[in-house]
């Protein structure tokens, strides 16, 4: 292989790192919110883009009223039950 080609391909695949790390990270974060919705885990992260796309200018809970409000909303008597 000649050193041009070899400079060439050192080039590309330097090139195509971020990409892939960036890919890789963004497939992580696709499976970890999967797996939140699978075990019904509240996602704060998603709470969040909700609330800026739907609800710009309200004030938004912290992370720790949020899961108090999730567990609560999952548990307590105003939870999500029929009886």
């Amino acid at each position: 292989m000649s050193a041009r080609h070899e400079d060439r391909a050192a080039s590309t695949a330097a090139a195509s790192a971020p990409k892939l790390e960036s890919r890789s990270r963004d497939s992580m974060r696709r499976l970890s919110q999967a797996c939140r919705q699978v075990f019904g885990i509240p996602d704060y992260d998603r709470y969040l883009t909700h609330m800026a796309e739907h609800h710009p200018g309200e004030p938004v809970l912290s992370r720790r009223e949020f899961f108090i409000r999730s567990i609560d909303r999952k548990y307590g008597k105003s939870g999500p039950r029929c009886c």
